[in-house]
Protein backbone atom coordinates (compact mmCIF):
# COMPACT_ATOMS: atom_id res chain seq x y z
CA UNK A 1 0.00 0.00 0.00
CA UNK A 2 3.13 2.56 0.95
CA UNK A 3 4.40 1.93 -2.30
CA UNK A 4 1.00 2.39 -4.47
CA UNK A 5 0.26 5.52 -2.40
CA UNK A 6 3.77 7.11 -3.14
CA UNK A 7 5.56 5.75 -6.32
CA UNK A 8 4.46 3.81 -9.28
CA UNK A 9 2.46 4.51 -12.05
CA UNK A 10 -0.70 4.31 -9.77
CA UNK A 11 0.64 6.49 -7.06
CA UNK A 12 -1.58 8.79 -5.28
CA UNK A 13 -0.29 12.02 -6.18
CA UNK A 14 -0.56 11.69 -9.66
CA UNK A 15 -4.15 11.22 -9.54
CA UNK A 16 -4.62 14.21 -6.99
CA UNK A 17 -2.76 16.33 -9.70
CA UNK A 18 -5.52 15.18 -12.33
CA UNK A 19 -8.26 15.67 -9.95
CA UNK A 20 -7.14 19.22 -9.70
CA UNK A 21 -7.58 19.95 -13.78
CA UNK A 22 -10.82 17.96 -13.54
CA UNK A 23 -12.13 21.16 -15.39
CA UNK A 24 -9.93 20.16 -18.95
CA UNK A 25 -11.23 16.58 -18.72
CA UNK A 26 -14.58 17.81 -17.97
CA UNK A 27 -14.71 20.80 -21.17
CA UNK A 28 -13.04 17.54 -23.43
CA UNK A 29 -16.00 15.25 -22.36
CA UNK A 30 -18.52 17.89 -23.55
CA UNK A 31 -16.28 18.80 -26.49
CA UNK A 32 -16.80 14.94 -27.40
CA UNK A 33 -20.31 14.51 -27.02
CA UNK A 34 -20.71 17.75 -29.60
CA UNK A 35 -18.44 16.02 -32.16
CA UNK A 36 -20.59 12.94 -31.87
CA UNK A 37 -23.83 14.51 -31.94
CA UNK A 38 -22.37 17.07 -35.30
CA UNK A 39 -20.95 13.78 -36.62
CA UNK A 40 -24.24 11.74 -36.26
CA UNK A 41 -26.17 14.31 -37.81
CA UNK A 42 -24.00 14.23 -40.75
CA UNK A 43 -23.52 10.57 -40.67
CA UNK A 44 -27.35 9.41 -40.44
CA UNK A 45 -28.12 12.34 -43.37
CA UNK A 46 -25.90 10.60 -45.58
CA UNK A 47 -26.82 7.08 -44.61
CA UNK A 48 -30.42 7.49 -45.33
CA UNK A 49 -29.69 9.40 -48.58
CA UNK A 50 -26.88 6.52 -50.43
CA UNK A 51 -28.90 3.75 -48.37
CA UNK A 52 -31.93 4.66 -50.16
CA UNK A 53 -30.06 5.29 -53.42
CA UNK A 54 -28.89 1.83 -53.25
CA UNK A 55 -31.81 0.59 -52.93
CA UNK A 56 -33.15 2.05 -56.20
CA UNK A 57 -33.33 -0.09 -59.61
CA UNK A 58 -31.04 2.73 -61.08
CA UNK A 59 -27.66 1.48 -62.38
CA UNK A 60 -25.95 4.76 -61.97
CA UNK A 61 -27.49 5.69 -58.59
CA UNK A 62 -26.55 2.33 -57.28
CA UNK A 63 -22.82 2.74 -58.87
CA UNK A 64 -23.12 6.62 -57.07
CA UNK A 65 -24.04 5.04 -53.96
CA UNK A 66 -21.19 2.06 -53.98
CA UNK A 67 -18.68 4.56 -54.52
CA UNK A 68 -19.40 6.59 -51.85
CA UNK A 69 -19.51 3.34 -49.42
CA UNK A 70 -16.28 1.54 -51.05
CA UNK A 71 -14.27 4.88 -50.47
CA UNK A 72 -14.84 5.67 -46.98
CA UNK A 73 -14.61 2.31 -45.50
CA UNK A 74 -12.10 1.05 -47.54
CA UNK A 75 -9.69 3.91 -46.17
CA UNK A 76 -8.29 4.74 -42.90
CA UNK A 77 -10.01 7.91 -40.86
CA UNK A 78 -7.09 9.18 -39.63
CA UNK A 79 -5.87 9.61 -43.66
CA UNK A 80 -9.31 11.53 -44.09
CA UNK A 81 -8.16 13.77 -41.44
CA UNK A 82 -4.73 14.39 -42.52
CA UNK A 83 -5.93 14.94 -46.18
CA UNK A 84 -8.90 17.16 -45.06
CA UNK A 85 -6.43 19.32 -42.32
CA UNK A 86 -3.24 19.35 -44.15
CA UNK A 87 -3.83 18.81 -47.91
CA UNK A 88 -7.26 20.51 -48.99
CA UNK A 89 -5.95 24.30 -47.51
CA UNK A 90 -2.72 24.21 -50.43
CA UNK A 91 -5.67 23.62 -53.03
CA UNK A 92 -7.23 26.73 -51.89
CA UNK A 93 -7.37 29.14 -48.41
CA UNK A 94 -11.13 29.25 -48.90
CA UNK A 95 -11.01 25.09 -48.00
CA UNK A 96 -9.52 25.77 -44.19
CA UNK A 97 -12.27 24.84 -41.58
CA UNK A 98 -11.96 24.64 -37.86
CA UNK A 99 -10.96 21.66 -36.47
CA UNK A 100 -14.38 20.90 -34.91
CA UNK A 101 -15.97 21.08 -38.90
CA UNK A 102 -13.36 18.81 -39.87
CA UNK A 103 -13.99 16.37 -37.34
CA UNK A 104 -17.64 16.88 -37.89
CA UNK A 105 -17.86 16.30 -41.35
CA UNK A 106 -14.58 13.37 -41.39
CA UNK A 107 -16.14 11.31 -38.94
CA UNK A 108 -20.00 11.74 -40.04
CA UNK A 109 -18.55 11.29 -43.97
CA UNK A 110 -16.55 8.19 -42.87
CA UNK A 111 -19.49 6.62 -40.36
CA UNK A 112 -22.53 7.89 -42.62
CA UNK A 113 -20.95 4.64 -45.09
CA UNK A 114 -21.35 1.97 -43.02
CA UNK A 115 -25.09 3.74 -41.52
CA UNK A 116 -25.62 3.53 -45.90
CA UNK A 117 -25.40 -0.13 -45.80
CA UNK A 118 -27.00 -0.95 -42.51
CA UNK A 119 -30.33 1.40 -44.39
CA UNK A 120 -29.80 -0.71 -47.17
CA UNK A 121 -30.04 -3.97 -45.87
CA UNK A 122 -32.86 -2.68 -43.67
CA UNK A 123 -34.91 -1.12 -46.94
CA UNK A 124 -33.99 -4.83 -48.35
CA UNK A 125 -35.93 -6.96 -45.70
CA UNK A 126 -39.38 -5.00 -46.44
CA UNK A 127 -41.27 -7.01 -48.54
CA UNK A 128 -41.40 -5.80 -52.56
CA UNK A 129 -44.95 -5.73 -52.02
CA UNK A 130 -44.87 -2.70 -49.75
CA UNK A 131 -43.61 -0.97 -52.25
CA UNK A 132 -45.46 -1.78 -55.08
CA UNK A 133 -48.84 -1.19 -52.68
CA UNK A 134 -47.62 2.48 -52.11
CA UNK A 135 -46.96 3.16 -55.93
CA UNK A 136 -50.56 1.88 -56.62
CA UNK A 137 -51.26 4.41 -54.15
CA UNK A 138 -49.67 6.70 -56.19
CA UNK A 139 -46.69 7.17 -54.16
CA UNK A 140 -43.27 8.75 -55.46
CA UNK A 141 -40.15 6.82 -54.57
CA UNK A 142 -39.20 9.49 -52.36
CA UNK A 143 -42.58 9.03 -50.25
CA UNK A 144 -42.90 5.60 -50.96
CA UNK A 145 -39.27 5.52 -48.66
CA UNK A 146 -40.63 7.99 -46.17
CA UNK A 147 -44.13 6.88 -45.50
CA UNK A 148 -44.34 3.20 -46.09
CA UNK A 149 -40.59 1.55 -46.05
CA UNK A 150 -38.30 3.58 -43.84
CA UNK A 151 -40.70 3.24 -40.76
CA UNK A 152 -41.22 -0.51 -41.10
CA UNK A 153 -37.25 -1.05 -42.02
CA UNK A 154 -36.39 1.03 -38.69
CA UNK A 155 -36.83 -1.57 -36.33
CA UNK A 156 -34.60 -3.56 -38.08
CA UNK A 157 -32.00 -1.41 -38.80
CA UNK A 158 -32.06 0.10 -34.73
CA UNK A 159 -29.82 -2.90 -33.46
CA UNK A 160 -26.81 -2.02 -35.97
CA UNK A 161 -27.34 1.53 -35.72
CA UNK A 162 -27.19 2.00 -32.38
CA UNK A 163 -23.35 -0.08 -32.70
CA UNK A 164 -22.31 2.74 -35.41
CA UNK A 165 -23.31 5.33 -32.89
CA UNK A 166 -20.58 3.50 -30.48
CA UNK A 167 -18.21 3.01 -32.84
CA UNK A 168 -18.85 6.71 -34.35
CA UNK A 169 -18.09 7.84 -30.53
CA UNK A 170 -15.15 5.59 -29.86
CA UNK A 171 -13.80 7.53 -33.41
CA UNK A 172 -13.98 11.11 -32.40
CA UNK A 173 -10.49 9.84 -30.75
CA UNK A 174 -8.97 10.27 -33.86
CA UNK A 175 -9.15 14.27 -33.41
CA UNK A 176 -6.57 14.29 -31.66
CA UNK A 177 -4.21 13.90 -34.55
CA UNK A 178 -4.85 17.68 -35.40
CA UNK A 179 -4.74 19.00 -32.13
CA UNK A 180 -9.00 18.70 -30.95
CA UNK A 181 -9.36 19.69 -27.70
CA UNK A 182 -11.42 15.66 -27.41
CA UNK A 183 -10.63 13.36 -24.01
CA UNK A 184 -8.42 11.84 -26.07
CA UNK A 185 -5.68 14.42 -26.88
CA UNK A 186 -6.63 16.21 -23.77
CA UNK A 187 -5.55 13.13 -21.58
CA UNK A 188 -2.79 12.65 -24.12
CA UNK A 189 -1.49 16.38 -23.85
CA UNK A 190 -1.88 16.62 -20.05
CA UNK A 191 0.04 13.23 -19.31
CA UNK A 192 2.54 14.28 -21.69
CA UNK A 193 3.30 17.89 -19.53
CA UNK A 194 2.53 16.10 -16.13
CA UNK A 195 4.17 12.38 -17.07
CA UNK A 196 1.26 11.30 -15.35
CA UNK A 197 -0.10 8.77 -17.85
CA UNK A 198 -1.68 6.24 -16.27
CA UNK A 199 -4.36 8.44 -15.14
CA UNK A 200 -5.04 10.55 -18.07
CA UNK A 201 -5.64 7.40 -19.99
CA UNK A 202 -7.28 5.82 -17.19
CA UNK A 203 -10.27 8.47 -16.87
CA UNK A 204 -10.30 8.89 -20.47
CA UNK A 205 -11.59 5.27 -20.96
CA UNK A 206 -14.08 5.41 -18.21
CA UNK A 207 -15.16 8.96 -19.89
CA UNK A 208 -15.85 6.63 -23.02
CA UNK A 209 -17.00 3.93 -21.00
CA UNK A 210 -19.80 5.91 -19.74
CA UNK A 211 -21.00 7.07 -22.98
CA UNK A 212 -20.76 3.72 -25.05
CA UNK A 213 -21.39 1.29 -22.63
CA UNK A 214 -25.73 2.56 -22.31
CA UNK A 215 -25.49 2.59 -26.33
CA UNK A 216 -24.29 -1.04 -26.32
CA UNK A 217 -26.29 -2.41 -23.92
CA UNK A 218 -29.35 -0.84 -25.49
CA UNK A 219 -27.96 -2.23 -29.07
CA UNK A 220 -28.40 -5.74 -27.74
CA UNK A 221 -31.19 -5.37 -25.87
CA UNK A 222 -33.18 -4.19 -29.02
CA UNK A 223 -31.63 -7.27 -31.09
CA UNK A 224 -33.04 -9.40 -28.32
CA UNK A 225 -36.35 -8.16 -28.50
CA UNK A 226 -36.02 -8.23 -32.59
CA UNK A 227 -35.28 -11.91 -32.32
CA UNK A 228 -38.16 -12.49 -30.28
CA UNK A 229 -40.48 -10.55 -32.08
CA UNK A 230 -39.42 -12.50 -35.25
CA UNK A 231 -39.76 -16.17 -33.11
CA UNK A 232 -43.33 -15.71 -32.16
Amino acid sequence: MFIIANAGPFALYRWEALFKDWRLFGDAFLYTILLAVGSLIVAMLLGIFFGSLSAMQNKLLNLISRIYVEFFQNTPLLIQFIVVYYGFPLISPMLTFSTTTIAIICVGLYHGAYISEVVRSGIGAVPKGQFEAAYSQGFSYGKTMRYVVLPQAWRIMLPPLTNQIVNLIKNTSTVAIISGADVMFTANSWSSINLNYIPAFTVAGLLYFILCFPLANLARKLEENNKKAYTR
